[in-house]
């Protein structure tokens, strides 16, 4: 299975092997990421897949390789339209072009990396595995905001979610980490990187998410708002006199933590922290603070939480965000223990402290891994 990953100026490829069994199942044969789409030599996705499909050409792993079976496509915005991996055709495409207006800056990048892969092997099957899809399953007093319903229904104005493949991967590997099924485990997910996003996974379905309409909503993030009160958009408007697309760029690029400090890397704002920064550490708290607020509201909409699980760059890498998020839950039964959360590691591990009723695990996700999940089951169907 060949998984591509087309943002707007970068192509990420994976080559896996999913004819085999158990841990063999999955393997990588080859990775890369062909970056500077549109400047220099790489003018377009057509050269990024082509410069792609070179590489593999080295590797003895071509595109025109008859092992190759299928093509898994990340897309990030499915809409209430897409809530499976889907078989592209002409029409699929179409709907997809439809949703642009929902994911203006990833789906347009996603439909050019499709339209080449096609070009280059129209004889193999290519698969849509959507960002949102996870996260259809929320029950609408989730999924609805609260404003007028024929307004929102006709401008598509509602809960959809993202990461949605990590959240999926995380959850089903943090049950096995627990030697469970994932029908029988409560899961907060709670997936860090410099977009972050949280969710609440009951019996390993999605009943909330943190990020809505677009992807700026919920945890605060790398250099995006997360939760703000709307009201500060008309007030910024009206007294500040910024434009829509101001707004949208202060947000979106020019908040989160890189608003507060000045950086959006937990490395940096960590070794600011140190020397006593006290613009890092507002930042700092500010971040674990919300995290802290959505594991206390999950808790509440799940009742009974068996594990928290973290992931992505931050969640993965950064024991001080693990440790302050959670300090303090002990009446939640939730408690980490100071060594193993010390610990680095690029496996699924515990790092729960005994007495802990909550399992609290550090889970690399996979989301190259889940799209060819996703699209080999599709194919063998």
């Amino acid at each position: 299975m060949l998984v591509l990953n087309s943002g707007s100026s970068s192509l990420k490829y994976q080559l896996l092997d999913m004819a085999g069994s158990g841990p063999d199942r999955g393997a990588r044969l080859a990775s890369g990421i062909v970056e500077r789409i549109g400047e220099g030599p790489v003018a377009d996705h057509e050269a990024a897949l082509k410069q792609a499909a070179a590489e593999l050409d080295r590797q003895g792993l071509g595109l025109d390789s008859p092992e190759l079976a299928a093509v898994g496509h990340r897309v990030v915005h499915g809409g209430t339209r897409f809530t499976e991996p889907t078989l592209i055709d002409d029409a699929v495409l179409a709907e997809i072009e439809k949703l642009v207006p929902l994911a203006p800056l990833h789906n347009p990048a996603n439909i050019s990396g499709i339209t080449v892969a096609r070009g280059l092997r129209p004889d193999l099957p290519q698969v849509a595995v959507f960002d949102t899809a996870f996260h259809a399953t929320m029950p609408e007093a989730a999924a609805r905001y609260a404003v007028d319903t024929a307004t929102a229904d006709r401008f598509g104005v509602r809960r959809y979610g993202f990461h949605g493949t990590s959240h999926a991967y995380v959850s089903r590997a943090t049950a096995r980490l627990l030697g469970k099924d994932p029908a029988e485990v409560n899961t907060i997910v709670l997936h860090l990187g410099n977009g972050a996003s949280a969710s609440a996974v009951r019996g390993g379905v999605c009943v909330d998410t943190s990020m809505g309409l677009t992807p700026l909503e919920g945890l605060v993030m790398g250099t995006r708002s997360g939760d703000i009160d709307p009201a500060a958009i008309f007030h910024l408007a009206r007294v500040g006199g910024m434009s829509t697309d101001e707004i949208d760029t202060l947000l979106n690029k020019r908040s989160g933590l890189v608003g507060l400090c000045g950086d959006n890397d937990m490395r940096e704002i960590g070794r600011r922290m140190g020397e006593g920064d006290p613009a890092a550490q507002l930042a700092f708290d500010v971040y674990v603070h919300r995290l802290r607020k959505y594991v206390g509201a999950y808790t509440a909409v799940l009742g009974r939480v068996d594990a928290i699980a973290f992931t992505a760059g931050v969640g993965e890498n950064s024991a001080a965000v693990r440790e302050a998020a959670l300090r303090g839950l002990g009446a939640l039964g939730i408690e980490v223990d100071a060594v193993r959360n010390a610990i680095r590691g690029s496996s699924a591990r515990l790092i729960s402290a005994a007495a802990s009723r909550v399992a609290v695990a550090v889970v690399p996700t996979d989301e190259e891994l889940e799209i060819a999940t996703q699209t080999y089951a599709l194919v063998n169907r």
